[in-house]
C-alpha cells in the first residue's frame, strides 16, 4: 500500500462535516446558503487533487492510505484508500453533491440551514464508503447514511407519503445491514483462525489483510451470499427494489438525484462481495447474471408503462443498474469496465435528469404527462438538456452512456450468450420508454395554462446542468481518459477471481 504524504483523503471527509457545523449554526439563511455552495466547491477541488496525486499504473495497491488505531482490542483502525476502482467516484459524488445544493437553492423553503447541513453530512458519509479500507469502518460510513436520508425525506418530501417512505427506506437499509455484518464477522473470525490465534484478539476487519487471509469454500458460499444479499437492498437489485420508485415519488428531488446517481449497493458488490469469496464469485456468477437480467427486463417493463417522469426515472435507474451487475457477472474486462463507467456515467445522467424532474415539479407541481405536454415550447432550453441526458440513457453514441453500454453489452455476449439477449431487449425498452415519454410530455399542442406561463431554467440552473452536458460528451468522445485509470485495478481484480480452482476446474472440463 502507498502511504499519503498528505492526509488529503482525511481533509474529503471531514470538509464536509466542518463545513456543515458551519452551515447550521450560521444565523443568516443566504449566509449558510453561500457557505454550502462554497464548502461543496471545495470539496470537488480536494477530490480533483486526489485523483492527481493518483498513480494510474499502480493496480495492485491501494494509494493515498491512512492508516490510524481506533479500537485496537479488536483490531480495528482508521483505514481509507483508494484504487483504480474508486477514485474517479469521489469527484463524481463531489460534483453530484454540489448540482444538488445548486438544484434546491430556492425549492427548500422552512428549515433551510438544517437541510444545506444534511446534504453535506451525507456528502461526507458516502465518501467515506468509497474510502474505507476497513470492513468495520466502512459498516459504520455504510449505517450511517441512514440518519441524513431518513431526515431529508420526511422532512423535506413532496409527497403526503413522505414519512411513510423514509420509514420504508429505513427499514429495508437496515435489514439489507444485517447480513452485511454477519458477512463482516465471520471474515474477522475466519482470519484468527487462519493464523492459529483467538477471538477477539486475533481478528482482523481490514480489507489488503482479509483479501491475503484464505477463507474455506465452506465459508466463501456463506459470506458471498450474504454480502450480495445485503448490498442488493441498496444497489437496488430485484425484489429488493420497490423502496426506490417511493422515495422518487415521495422524497425531495435534490436527495432522488444522489440516491439514483450514487450505487453505492453495486460498487460494494465489485469492492467487497466478489474479491472477498472469489471462488463463490466465480461458482454463482450466473445466479449474478440472472438477477442482474431479471432487473434489467423486469424493470424497463415497468419503466414502459409509466406516466410519471419521477417514477419512470427511478424504474429507469433500476433496470440500468441490472444491465451493471450482468456485466460484473461476465468476468472479463469488458465487463468490469463498462459495469464502472456505467456507475460514474449515473452520477451525471441519472442524477441530472432527476434534477430536471424536481425543475419540473417544482415550477408545475406535478410530472404527470397530463400536467405536462408541449413543454418543448414553453421551456426549450430544459427541454434541450433533457433530451441529451435522455439520449446519454439510452446509450446514444457521443455521449458517455454508449462506450460503457457498448462494453457491457459485448461483455455478456462474450461470457453469457444466452443472457446477452436480456442486455439487448433491455437497451430497446429503454429507447422505448424513454423516447415514448418525452414525446408526450415535452412535444404536441401545449393544453395547461401553467405550461403556457412557466419559467425556463434559471441561470445557475443553467449552469449545472452544462457541467453535465459538457462531461457526458467529452467523455462519449474520450472514453479512455476513464478507461485508463481504472485499467491496472481492473486487471489486478479479475485476476484474483479468474486464478481461482472454481474457473480452472470448468476449464478442464471444457
Amino acid at each position: 500500500m502507498n502511504n499519503a504524504c498528505f492526509p488529503v483523503l482525511s481533509l474529503i471527509i471531514l470538509l464536509p462535516l466542518f463545513g456543515a457545523m458551519t452551515v447550521a449554526v450560521s444565523r443568516n439563511i443566504r449566509l449558510a446558503k453561500n457557505i454550502a455552495l462554497g464548502v461543496a466547491a471545495l470539496e470537488l477541488i480536494a477530490t480533483l487533487a486526489a485523483v492527481l496525486l493518483f498513480n494510474a499504473e499502480l493496480g495492485n495497491d491501494f494509494q493515498l492510505v491512512e492508516r490510524h488505531a481506533w479500537i485496537p482490542s479488536l483490531n480495528i483502525e482508521y483505514l481509507i484508500g483508494v484504487d483504480g476502482i474508486s477514485i474517479l467516484f469521489l469527484p463524481m459524488s463531489a460534483l453530484l453533491t454540489l448540482m444538488a445544493i445548486i438544484a434546491s437553492w430556492n425549492s427548500v423553503q422552512h428549515l433551510t440551514r438544517l437541510h444545506f447541513a444534511l446534504l453535506l453530512v451525507l456528502e461526507s458519509i458516502t465518501l467515506g464508503v468509497f474510502l474505507a479500507l476497513d470492513m468495520a469502518l466502512f459498516f459504520l460510513f455504510w449505517e450511517l447514511t441512514l440518519p441524513p436520508i431518513f431526515f431529508l425525506i420526511s422532512l423535506w418530501g413532496i409527497g403526503s407519503g413522505r414519512r411513510s417512505a423514509a420509514i420504508k427506506y429505513t427499514l429495508f437499509m437496515l435489514f439489507g445491514g444485517v447480513p452485511l455484518l454477519f458477512a463482516i464477522l465471520i471474515l474477522a473470525i475466519n482470519h484468527a483462525t487462519a493464523v492459529g490465534g483467538t477471538v477477539p484478539q486475533d481478528m482482523a476487519f481490514s480489507l489488503p489483510v482479509l483479501l491475503a487471509t484464505p477463507l474455506p469454500d465452506k465459508l466463501q458460499a456463506l459470506v458471498f451470499l450474504l454480502l450480495l444479499l445485503g448490498f442488493a437492498v441498496k444497489t437496488p437489485l430485484a425484489p429488493f427494489h420497490t423502496w426506490l420508485p417511493t422515495v422518487a415519488m415521495e422524497g425531495p428531488a435534490q436527495l432522488t438525484a444522489l440516491l439514483t446517481g450514487l450505487k453505492l449497493g453495486a460498487f460494494g458488490i465489485i469492492r467487497f462481495a466478489m474479491p472477498l469469496a472469489p471462488s463463490a464469485a466465480v461458482q454463482y456468477s450466473w445466479v449474478l447474471g440472472i438477477l442482474g437480467a431479471i432487473t434489467l427486463v423486469y424493470s424497463a417493463l415497468i419503466a414502459l408503462q409509466q406516466t410519471n417522469l419521477r417514477r419512470l426515472l427511478a424504474y429507469a435507474s433500476i433496470s440500468h443498474v441490472g444491465l451493471v451487475i450482468v456485466g460484473v457477472a461476465s468476468l472479463n474486462m469488458q465487463g468490469l469496465q463498462g459495469a464502472i463507467f456505467q456507475l460514474l456515467n449515473f452520477t451525471m445522467v441519472a442524477g441530472s435528469l432527476m434534477l430536471v424532474a424536481g425543475f419540473i415539479q417544482h415550477r408545475l407541481g406535478s410530472t404527470e404527462t397530463i400536467h405536462l405536454g408541449g413543454l418543448a415550447k414553453t421551456m426549450p432550453q430544459l427541454t434541450c438538456f433533457y433530451f441529451l441526458f435522455a439520449l446519454a440513457s439510452i446509450g446514444l453514441p457521443g455521449t458517455s452512456g454508449f462506450p460503457a453500454e457498448l462494453l457491457l453489452i459485448v461483455s455478456t455476449m462474450l461470457a453469457h450468450p444466452s443472457i446477452s439477449i436480456a442486455a439487448l431487449v433491455g437497451a430497446v425498452l429503454s429507447a422505448a420508454y424513454m423516447l415514448s415519454f418525452t414525446r408526450r410530455a415535452f412535444f404536441g399542442p401545449v393544453t395547461q395554462t401553467e405550461v403556457e406561463q412557466v419559467q425556463d431554467l434559471r441561470p445557475r440552473e443553467l449552469t449545472l446542468l452544462c457541467v453535465s452536458a459538457l462531461l457526458i460528451v467529452a467523455f462519449g468522445f474520450f472514453p479512455n481518459s476513464v478507461l485508463k485509470t481504472n485499467r491496472a485495478s481492473a486487471e489486478a481484480w479479475l485476476a484474483r477471481l479468474l486464478d481461482q480452482p472454481v474457473l480452472a476446474s470448468k476449464g478442464d472440463r471444457d
